[in-house]
């Protein structure tokens, strides 16, 4: 099965480490990332797709994607 993650977050140092943490993970960069300002806090996000290749395995709506 192929997954997809769509991970966001602040324009800083953390959303680097999440991806990086998704790519640690096995998970594999899927598009440019997006950049947008948040009107509701002022601030500038992130976002970067993932998907990973999970085999053996069928896909359920209940799994924590994060943990594949």
């Amino acid at each position: 099965m192929k997954l997809y993650r769509f991970l966001s977050g602040p324009d800083d140092s953390s959303f680097c480490h999440k991806v990086s943490a998704a790519l640690d993970a096995g998970w594999t960069l899927y598009g440019s990332p997006t950049y947008a300002h948040d009107t509701a806090s002022g601030k500038m996000r992130c976002g970067q797709a993932v998907v990973k290749e999970v085999q053996g395995r069928d896909y359920d709506p209940s799994m924590k994607l994060g943990e594949q």
